[in-house]
């Protein structure tokens, strides 16, 4: 409670990521479209910031959007002086496809993307690179050449949606927005992340060009990002998991960057949010050395390899852990009595100590019951206060 009265999701998160304890561990699911469409099926089209706002206002939990408004850099979509950006979207076999030609005087770079296509919920789309931008250092030394840094168009849209997510949201909680991606992530965007890999250690030199050149980018962006009402800026770290990558290579080849791209985002005064929805356990120690606000979500088997108490123990004391209920195998199909012995098993270990929102193990998928996910919100606001 603060000052006799009970928090609002605002303040109950904001508290959390600073390090102290609130009335109550924050019960943070986090829905996007695929559950918005499923969740309001009357809606033509689902938005994951204003739908969400509805869903977290009907169902009462505390929310965290994870707005994707930023996450496809200007330079992809529109064109600059040397920079003719050229965008065409196809449909075919389910699919919809996103090819991207950028023309400039040395001369063509493309890249093909692809992802499962349903009309409703099309704004969450995660596309797949099929053809890459960056295919060879040539590629590379036209990017580098004639890649334009950010403007104050794409600026000022940042800042008015910003303080849009804002007012809508109100108290119900805050935004913490994707901005293009962890500089791993986004190299692998642009370049096929098995030859990334090898770059590391075949070529060190042009992998050290790359990804100073994604870092200096990157940083770029989300400093105009933080320079906003936002309080957090959600950081995708998801393709450099513990399945890909072990703790040297992460923390010799990866670590620099990310760790460089937290610490603008933070100097500007504002949260880190590192998203890992997979195998982490053998990172989660690399994660405290990036100097991370908050990490999530903690999956265990079959999603990933984490355990929550010993997560805990590890690194508890120095980032906010969110997540670990399984939203695949067991939410959809558990009876009521298994969800409140699980939840309450879960909420205990991660409420200890603090920094802790509770979460599934990434996003609510459709189909969920709409009971089961209420009994989880019942159960994890009853056994969450401290």
């Amino acid at each position: 409670m603060r000052g006799g009265r009970e928090m609002t999701g605002r303040e109950r998160i904001l508290t959390v990521l600073k390090g102290e304890i609130p009335d109550r561990v924050p019960v943070g699911l986090f829905v996007q479209e695929e559950y918005l469409g499923w969740f309001f099926p009357e809606k033509e089209q689902v938005d994951r910031v204003m739908d969400a706002v509805e869903c977290a206002r009907i169902l009462g939990f505390d929310l965290l959007t994870r707005d994707r408004k930023f996450e496809v850099p200007h330079f992809m979509k529109k064109s600059f002086g040397n920079w003719d950006v050229n965008e065409k979207v196809k449909k075919g076999k389910g699919n919809l496809y996103r090819v991207t030609e950028i023309t400039t005087p040395d001369g063509i770079l493309k890249q093909v993307e692809a992802g499962p296509h349903e009309e409703r919920t099309v704004s969450g789309i995660h596309f797949s690179t099929v053809e890459y931008l960056i295919e060879n250092e040539r590629d590379f030394e036209i990017f580098n050449k004639f890649v334009p840094r950010i403007d104050s168009e794409t600026i000022s849209e940042m800042k008015e949606w910003a303080a849009f997510s804002r007012k809508l949201i109100g108290e119900l909680g805050i935004s913490a927005p994707w901005g293009w991606g962890g500089v791993f992530n986004q190299a692998a965007t642009y370049r096929n992340v098995q030859e990334l890999l090898m770059d590391a250690y075949l070529n060190q030199e042009f992998y050290q060009a790359y990804m100073e050149k994604m870092t200096e980018l990157i940083v770029e962006s989300n400093n105009a990002l933080a320079d906003t009402d936002f309080k957090c800026i959600g950081i995708q770290g998801n393709i450099a998991n513990a399945g890909m990558v072990g703790a040297d290579f992460f923390d010799k080849y990866i670590l620099p960057y990310e760790k460089e791209l937290t610490k603008a985002i933070q100097d500007a005064g504002k949260f880190t949010l590192y998203h890992n929805c997979g195998k982490a356990r053998v990172l989660q120690e690399s994660y405290v050395k990036m100097g991370l606000d908050m990490w999530e979500t903690v999956a265990a088997p079959p999603q990933g390899d984490n355990d929550l108490k010993e997560a805990k123990e590890l690194i508890g004391d120095s980032i906010t852990l969110s997540g670990n209920l399984d939203q695949v195998s067991f939410l959809k199909k558990a009876a009521l009595e298994e969800i409140e012995e699980e939840v309450t098993r879960i909420m205990h270990i991660g409420k200890q100590g603090g920094r802790y929102i509770f979460a599934a193990s990434d996003f609510l998928e459709k189909g969920t019951p709409l009971e089961n996910v209420k009994k989880v919100i019942e159960v994890a606001k009853r056994e969450g206060r401290y």
